[in-house]
């Protein structure tokens, strides 16, 4: 349950799978009314909590997390659906922060080669802080497009495309100069602490509360993988059930078109069409690239994000493609939406929260060596996991096939060790293709 700290907290924890006692009732709370309240309410042993009842699972938002989370003890067994500072990966600026100062390190401890497995964002440069560095790059490559995304906004807000400065400046002379007092005198919005990550009281993953917002400036992709003369990005969910690298599950949604013109494509789908143009090596490159984004980010994050045995996090991948089949990532988000724009895309939501469920494990049903989960398969414990095709499924939870390497289904889970019943990520017949 959960209860106000008091003097007598002693901290976090759980012990591992078969050391838990098996709970035949979970009491659960969340605000979000879509379709998780659907699946929560129809879980076997589960029954909601209202107000301000006691609670074993919360689904909780961005806000309250802010706001209750460091005034809250929590019995062991309790979880809740965000770490602490999420935002370090979830906003734009932090994300490409870290992800700089991790491909630094990583040519400094290993070298140029292995660095430049963290070449898969476009170059961004954050504004006003680095309007200098920006105008310098800028001046190298005239006639290039760039993109200007707000830091903390989501759904496009606040997104437009220039090519030349002075649309910047006259965009800065409209109405969102009353927010962004200008590039060069503006300072930095926000601090650090002495291990890198950032005050959470400046940088809290919610929209619409920055004094001054900050926006960043990134390269535009210009030559994107078409379908049918269409752009389309990739949706892919993200389970970390521990930032020390060792429980993750990922779900590939795929590309993602207008909810009316039939837009989404199952994943398996899409690997299909891929492969007939391209052969499946290509698309086994593509998909093995695009599994490098998750364990890299994650690594990139994994000093700085608060890993409480509370919490786990459910992060919304944007993956753009380009014509040479290279993996971009556009940004990660903290709460991706889990309201279903049609019924295909409800079923498919359905299915990946009802594994999520299985895999965070309230229930106390795992041993811990699994490697399946549902349509999640094991793909990190310290490492890269491999597996026999078709492995025995040990949780009882589903016996679908999938192929960890190849992507070969649309629910992709990743992770690290430490999650109750086994920590890996891993993909599940799921997934959309606009």
């Amino acid at each position: 349950m959960s209860r106000p700290k008091n003097q007598n907290y002693k901290g976090h924890g759980f012990s591992k799978g078969k050391e838990r006692e098996q709970r035949a009732l979970i009491r659960f709370k969340t605000t979000l009314m879509n379709t998780l309240m659907d699946v929560l309410r129809h879980r076997p042993g589960w029954v909601e909590v209202k107000d301000e009842g006691e609670w074993d699972f919360y689904w909780c938002d961005v806000s309250w997390l802010r706001e209750n989370f460091d005034h809250t003890y929590m019995d062991e067994h309790v979880r809740i659906c965000h770490f602490r500072n999420h935002y370090e990966l979830t906003r734009k600026n932090y994300m490409v922060k870290n992800l700089k100062r991790f491909r630094k390190q990583l040519e400094r401890d290993a070298g140029k080669l292995e660095a430049a497995k963290c070449d898969f964002f476009p170059k961004t440069f954050e504004m006003p802080c680095e309007y200098h560095l920006f105008v310098e790059e800028f001046r190298k490559n005239p006639g290039i497009t760039w993109i200007m995304k707000p830091v903390a906004r989501s759904q496009g807000k606040g997104i437009f495309l220039f090519r030349r400065l002075k649309d910047i400046v006259d965009w800065r002379k409209g109405t969102a100069c009353k927010k962004f007092q200008g590039f060069e005198a503006q300072p930095s919005h926000y601090s650090t602490s002495s291990s890198g990550s950032h005050d959470p009281r400046n940088s809290d993953d919610q929209r619409d509360e920055i004094p001054v917002e900050n926006y960043v400036a990134q390269r535009y992709i210009e030559n994107p993988y078409l379908i049918g003369g269409r752009k389309f990005d990739l949706r892919v969910y993200v389970l970390v059930m521990s930032v020390h690298l060792t429980n993750v599950a990922v779900q590939k949604t795929s590309p993602d078109y207008h909810p009316k013109k039939g837009c989404k494509w199952m994943l398996q789908r899409f690997r299909q069409y891929l492969a007939s143009r391209h052969g499946p090596e290509a698309v086994e490159a593509l998909f093995r690239d695009m599994d490098n984004i998750f364990i890299k980010s994650l690594q990139s994050v994994q000093k700085v994000i608060i890993s409480d045995k509370h919490c786990f996090e459910l992060y919304g991948y944007d993956i753009l493609i380009d014509q040479d089949l290279k993996p971009w990532l556009l940004e990660v988000n903290a709460s991706p939406s889990l309201t279903a724009s049609s019924q295909e895309d409800y079923e498919l939501k359905t299915r990946l929260l009802q594994d999520t469920l299985h895999v965070v494990d309230m229930e106390a049903r795992l041993t811990g060596r699994e490697k399946r989960v549902g349509g999640f398969d094991l793909m990190w414990n310290d490492g890269p996991v491999s597996r026999e095709e078709g492995a025995a499924d040990l949780s009882g939870m589903g016996n679908s096939v999938t192929n960890t390497h190849l992507g070969m289904s649309c629910q992709v889970g990743r992770g690290h060790q430490g999650c109750a019943g086994g920590g890996g990520l891993s993909r599940q017949p799921q997934g959309a293709v606009g």
